[in-house]
């Protein structure tokens, strides 16, 4: 029996150890997360675990509702030390849990802690952590640096004025590339409150006024060159409408135009909107190099009294429903056609979609399968989509892993990663599949990092 959390946890052989030595300390390329600019560039010093935890990681939060702990401890006024003994309580039990891996490889890389963390120890474990965060000074861009990244793509709303990242790309003393990505969802986001003030915001900040398709399209493009000039190369979208249909501009225009005069639009009917812009802003994409990335099939805010008390991205969202992926392969081709279609990286949300996205999108050059993601990025998820990926495609061009996440200590995810990478690697080695063994590193080391960071222009 191993010990817990050995220094050869998730490697299921020696080849599997031989492999993970030459990429364990390969620099981490972090193409898609939610960080916050700012916190990166005041760079203040956390003042607890508990802060660091669960200040805004609401994987943690939806576990610890999962085991009935009250809102007040997870997003309530509570303290942080009672949130934090309350977290002891919802992970000591909850065997086979990706945040039961991470919570304790976490312990272990940043404070030196290799113990379960458990009801019974919570306090001791308090008072080491914090004594490291003090001792060592710990805030994010610190921790930023024992983890090795070379480069971190944050999420980036249309409108914003991205002054953070112009900070710290001034900042001499900090070595880390920090990007922004083109994230459009609330211009999709047509029934949510306050979508006037957006489209208002938006015409503020791109100098058109927003009227029209025609008028939209010429302020996105603005804001897409903006984001270029601010060193930009991803951009997504995620929300829970994928368009079953493709709207011709007069079509797209007539939606839009009702929508802002606060008429009554259709899902279905909006679909022409969101099929028309995807198509012009892949073509903006492509024109400025930058790469697309689609997250499909989420369902977003499941509880209403969730929503209602705590707002967005707060453990409310799950898996989404399967929609025809007919429907992806109509939108693709129809950029490929007209020569609008940029990189693209399409991640499924719903598993059982897997095969269906993984062998469509090769019918079109430059479009890859995305890591394994968000309920999916657990141990079997992240072996299942690699095992699908080599079965569909050449493993050897997958971009690998990313964090996806809003903690600064989430880069012990990678750690994971490239173990579970490892070890599927070695199986095939193994089992006289794959040879020679310097081919087999050589595809690890281009999934840790070499595939994005080439496709990056790093």
């Amino acid at each position: 029996m191993k010990s817990f959390y050995s220094e050869d946890i998730f490697l299921s052989s020696q080849t599997a150890e031989k492999i993970y030595q030459e990429i364990k300390n390969k620099p981490i390329y972090d193409y898609h997360c939610h960080l916050v600019p700012a916190e990166i560039y005041e760079d203040k010093q956390f003042e607890n675990i508990g802060q660091m935890w669960l200040g805004g990681d609401h994987y943690k939060w939806r576990l610890m509702r999962t085991v009935g702990i009250d809102e007040d401890y997870i997003t309530g006024q509570t303290t942080f030390k009672e949130k934090f003994m309350k977290y002891a309580q919802a992970i000591e039990g909850a065997v086979g849990n990706p945040l039961y891996h991470w919570t304790h490889m976490e312990l272990k890389m940043f404070f030196g802690i290799n113990e379960p963390l458990t009801s019974q120890n919570a306090e001791e474990i308090w008072e080491k952590a914090n004594k490291v965060i003090e001792d060592k000074k710990l805030s994010p861009r610190k921790l930023i640096e024992m983890s090795n990244v070379a480069y971190i793509a944050t999420t980036d709303d249309i409108n914003d004025s991205l002054e953070y990242h112009k900070m710290i790309r001034e900042d001499k003393s900090f070595n880390v590339t920090v990007s922004p990505s083109f994230r459009t969802d609330n211009l999709f986001l047509y029934k949510a409150e306050g979508y006037d003030e957006y489209i208002k915001k938006l015409s503020d900040v791109s100098g058109v006024e927003v009227k029209d398709l025609a008028s939209l399209k010429d302020a996105l493009k603005n804001r897409v060159e903006f984001f270029a000039s601010m060193g930009c190369k991803m951009t997504d979208v995620g929300i829970e409408r994928f368009p079953q249909s493709i709207g011709t501009d007069e079509q797209a225009d007539k939606v839009f135009k009702k929508v802002l005069s606060g008429k009554d639009v259709g899902t279905d009917e909006f679909d022409d909107f969101i099929s028309n812009v995807y198509i012009y802003l892949g073509k903006l994409y492509k024109e400025n190099d930058m790469i697309m990335q689609l997250h499909l099939a989420v369902k977003r805010n499941a509880s209403t009294k969730l929503f209602n008390r705590v707002g967005r991205d707060a453990g409310g969202d799950c898996v989404g429903e399967a929609f025809p992926v007919s429907a992806l392969i109509e939108l693709l081709d129809k950029m490929d056609m007209e020569d609008s279609l940029p990189e693209t990286i399409v991640y499924t949300l719903n598993p059982t979609m897997y095969y269906q996205i993984a062998t469509s999108i090769r019918s079109f050059r430059n479009v890859s399968l995305g890591a394994a993601w968000w309920f999916c990025d657990h141990y079997s998820g992240i072996k299942e989509q690699l095992c699908l990926y080599s079965e569909t495609a050449s493993l050897n061009t997958f971009y690998g892993m990313l964090t996806d996440s809003r903690s600064f200590l989430s880069y012990a995810r990678h750690d994971y990663f490239r173990r579970i990478l490892a070890s599927v690697i070695a199986e095939k080695v193994e089992n006289g599949e794959f040879a020679p063994f310097e081919n087999a590193v050589k595809v690890a080391e281009n999934i840790s990092g070499n595939n994005i960071k080439n496709k990056l222009g790093l």
